[in-house]
């Protein structure tokens, strides 16, 4: 009887597809894979660990694993991922009922790994970062007509509060061959979108081309017949040009969204965090964005409370907020992470205060998109189904407008049956708090 393997993958779409190869290999090396990881004999846990609720989250998920096979319902543990990259000895000896603990660097051997823990050795591998494979087959992990397409490994940005640098190592590109070649086998799986996705995305190609290669790499993709959507997220403000805005204003599959984690607006801020810009040059950009790309949507990400922040430069935040009206905006507390540099400012921030200033971001944010919402009541949208709420006996999907995992949802009736990975037009009736409410046209 085989053995059967289950995963559960934490944290963000780049860790995801990490994953995503591990389950292929494991199912090349003559495992059965499992949905269900409570019905598995072994489960993989594919852990973040880039900021403190994601390791507190990872930690609870691996110790909930291990109870299960204290109580004889698993035969091994596997962690995977970015905690064990970054904790590695700490994380195995913590939680010595870990079977396998395996770094990035040692994802191409997880195979041998999990024959080694059947068979009653413990395994803590951990090899270089750049031998973390960039290649190979994947078995998505998520509903079968998306899938996120990593371009590159690592991130050399170097900004203050983040962590990536230190356990994903120097940006790296994929060569472009690749990359198209592999989005032709989704879309021959049935993928529909793509989400092409990096630390920084706009990078894509400088290393290995010398020069951004986004462009002609999106241009590529959109020739590919069964790809419908084509998405861009992690885009670096810095480096979006002129020709990926020509592209996509051009490109019919390239959906007019764009997201560009900011992190803050204010010049002195931003200095802080080892970023480059301003409040009137980030709304430039976001002008600039707007002009070329009739239509767009616009995504970011913000940090509130990062150390020296003062209540002048959370003024400054709320004032940019309002006055670029993002479409999607996402805000976070800041996180003190170990052996970053902006874990040892000054003036750190009291928690209470930096989840204040996050809830005050996110209640402006919510009166804007309803605003953004209703202006679209009227009007028919292409929403791509992806399932069916038995509750409300309402069908749900996205529009353009939204990503998978982080953005809004579409709740729409139909007279029809409709399928998930269909796109059908469904027209606008109502706003729901972010979300859009609809019958099918």
């Amino acid at each position: 009887m085989a053995i059967k393997v289950g995963m559960v993958s934490l944290g963000c779409s780049k860790n995801q597809v990490d994953g995503e190869m591990l389950l292929s290999l494991i199912q090349e090396g003559g495992f059965e894979l499992c949905a269900d990881p409570a019905r598995c004999d072994v489960v993989l846990i594919n852990t973040c660990g880039f900021i403190e609720s994601a390791k507190q989250e990872s930690i609870e998920t691996i110790l909930e694993f291990c109870q299960l096979k204290k109580k004889h319902k698993l035969k091994a543990v596997v962690v995977t991922g970015c905690l064990a990259e970054r904790y590695r000895e700490e994380l195995a000896r913590e939680i010595p009922e870990t079977d396998v603990v395996l770094g990035i660097g040692s994802n191409a051997g997880i195979v041998e790994a999990i024959h080694s823990a059947l068979e009653g050795k413990r395994v803590l591998r951990f090899g270089e970062k750049t031998d973390l494979p960039l290649e190979g087959g994947r078995v998505l992990a998520n509903q079968p007509f998306f899938a996120y397409l990593k371009v590159a490994e690592g991130c050399d940005n170097r900004c203050a509060y983040c962590a990536i640098p230190g356990i994903r190592g120097r940006f790296r590109s994929r060569k472009m061959e690749d990359v198209v070649a592999q989005a032709k086998q989704l879309a021959k799986q049935g993928v529909v979108e793509l989400n092409v996705v990096a630390q920084d995305t706009t990078r894509y190609g400088d290393d290995l081309y010398g020069k951004y290669m986004l462009p002609e790499l999106v241009t590529e993709l959109c020739k590919i017949d069964e790809v419908r959507w084509v998405r861009l997220l992690y885009c670096y403000p810095d480096r979006i040009t002129d020709e990926l805005l020509d592209v996509m204003a051009r490109e019919p599959k390239v959906v007019k969204y764009m997201d560009i984690p900011i992190q803050h607006c204010s010049s002195s801020v931003l200095k802080a965090m080892n970023r480059r810009g301003s409040r009137e040059s980030l709304t430039a950009l976001m002008q600039r964005v707007r002009d070329k790309v009739p239509g767009v949507v616009l995504r970011t990400t913000l940090i509130t409370g990062f150390p020296g922040e003062t209540e002048e430069n959370f003024v400054e935040l709320c004032e940019f907020v309002k006055e670029v009206r993002f479409e999607r905006l996402g805000c976070f507390t800041y996180s003190q992470e170990e052996d970053t540099p902006a874990a040892e400012m000054e003036n750190q921030v009291e928690e209470e205060l930096k989840a204040r200033r996050a809830e005050l971001i996110m209640t402006e944010q919510m009166d804007i998109a309803r605003q953004i919402g209703e202006k679209l009541i009227g009007q028919t949208l292409t929403v791509l189904v992806e399932g069916y709420d038995f509750e409300n006996q309402f069908y749900y999907g996205r529009s353009y407008m939204d990503a998978p995992d982080i953005d809004t949802k579409v709740y729409f009736s139909a007279a029809r049956k409709v399928a998930e990975g269909e796109m059908v037009p469904v027209v606008v009736e109502d706003v729901f708090d972010y979300d859009l409410v609809g019958k099918m046209a």
